[in-house]
């Protein structure tokens, strides 16, 4: 009898440390020890960096955490000071880490391996669907219906010009300040061009790229460069100031890229279009303090709020231009419009009916996934990062 009460006092002592232990994970997990970190390649100088830091800041808000629960880790370079980064940020005691530039993703993923306790979350990566790691995610948006819509704002703008006999229809030349030849950059002017056309059809459009992500003296020249070969509008899919103020001093209008840059551009900058990271972060962030899953590759659309554009400056932009955005904007959301309508672009004078983009990241580089279907370029439902790669279709060239 004395042996049976030992082992059923033992039973009970054990559930009774499982039942404590689980009650500790738990708190840990929502409660004030739950923490979260975040990898920025540049700081807030970087409109593109500042993005997602702002994003961090308002989750961080609303869901009431203190200062204390949140790490944010600046100038991080494209190198195994990625893999630091992430590690210190688990000796901090974060639950989940995200990073947001593209070359983080190797050293995310090995930190990921390396901590598999933690999430790791890489914004604009491609890997996350072959890597077969319950702990690693991706995350990207399809800006490239936010981009449309920009340009939208731009053939708006164009028209206004031609209209006011400031330039001939056959001028309405747009200048694109481009960071690298990624997909990420292609698709984005892309989508920008195709809604300027879709407003301005005589629209075209030079590009020239820095190779950097952030520069504000080569981003500038390269504006000024631009509006120096003809071009009366200018865009970009750089981080820096260096183009909207280029335009604000040359009296150019500009259309920016991750925050509004009026307070740079008071007569001539127009819109920006922005990936809304607080969508993501707050899904991700829920996920693990309720101990649900997290999407292995996130794509966030428009109409869920991921994909918005800043306030319109109504000093610089063509009358009408805020009824046209709502109208557009409404017609994206349920799909009337698509932006890769391949009716509404050509390569090399002819219509694309097939095209074999690179979707899956193998390290390989090559082409393995059909990429149109039912006549529209299917861009980032395959995959959250672009493969839009075409360089380029009919209307854009290099400076």
């Amino acid at each position: 009898m004395k042996k049976i009460l030992c082992a059923i006092l033992a039973v009970a002592l054990v559930l009774s440390l499982a039942a404590c232990g689980g009650s500790s994970k738990e708190e840990a997990k929502s409660g004030s020890d739950f923490k979260v970190g975040l990898i920025c390649l540049h700081d807030e100088n970087s409109t593109y960096d500042n993005n997602f830091i702002l994003a961090l800041k308002e989750v961080q808000k609303e869901l009431g955490l203190e200062d204390g629960q949140v790490f944010i880790k600046t100038n991080v370079d494209e190198s195994s000071a990625c893999y630091d980064a992430a590690a210190e940020l688990v000796d901090e005691g974060c639950d989940i880490i995200f990073a947001d530039s593209f070359g983080h993703e190797s050293y995310m993923i090995q930190a990921a391996q390396e901590f598999p306790e933690v999430q790791f979350c890489h914004a604009t990566g491609t890997k996350s669907q072959t890597q077969n790691l319950s702990n690693y995610h991706n995350a990207f948006a399809a800006i490239y219906e936010g981009r449309y819509l920009a340009g939208v704002a731009a053939g708006m703008k164009l028209n206004e010009m031609i209209d006011g006999g400031k330039i001939k229809a056959e001028e309405a030349v747009i200048g694109y300040v481009g960071a690298f030849d990624y997909a990420e950059v292609v698709s984005g002017m892309t989508s920008f061009f195709l809604g300027a056309r879709s407003i301005c059809p005589s629209a075209t459009m030079k590009v020239t790229y820095t190779n950097s992500w952030f520069d504000i003296a080569k981003e500038k020249e390269s504006a000024l460069n631009l509006i120096n070969s003809g071009c009366v509008l200018i865009s970009q899919h750089a981080d820096s100031e260096g183009a909207p103020k280029a335009c604000e001093e040359k009296g150019v209008p500009n259309v920016a890229y991750n925050i509004s840059t009026i307070s740079m551009g008071p007569t001539t900058a127009l819109i920006s279009s922005k990936i809304d990271w607080s969508v993501y972060f707050k899904l991700a962030i829920n996920a693990v303090k309720d101990g649900k899953d997290i999407p292995t590759d996130y794509c966030g659309t428009m109409k869920e709020g991921a994909v918005k554009l800043t306030e319109l400056n109504e000093a610089a932009a063509a009358p009408g231009t805020q009824a046209k955005l709502d109208e557009i904007k409404a017609k994206l959301e349920n799909g009337e419009i698509k932006v890769f309508d391949t009716k509404t672009f050509t390569v090399g004078g002819k219509e694309l009916t097939t095209y074999t983009a690179d979707v899956v990241d193998e390290g390989d580089f090559k082409p393995e996934t059909e990429a149109i279907e039912d006549g529209v370029f299917a861009e980032s439902s395959k995959r959250s990062a672009p493969y839009f790669d075409i360089k380029y279709i009919d209307g854009i060239s290099n400076l």
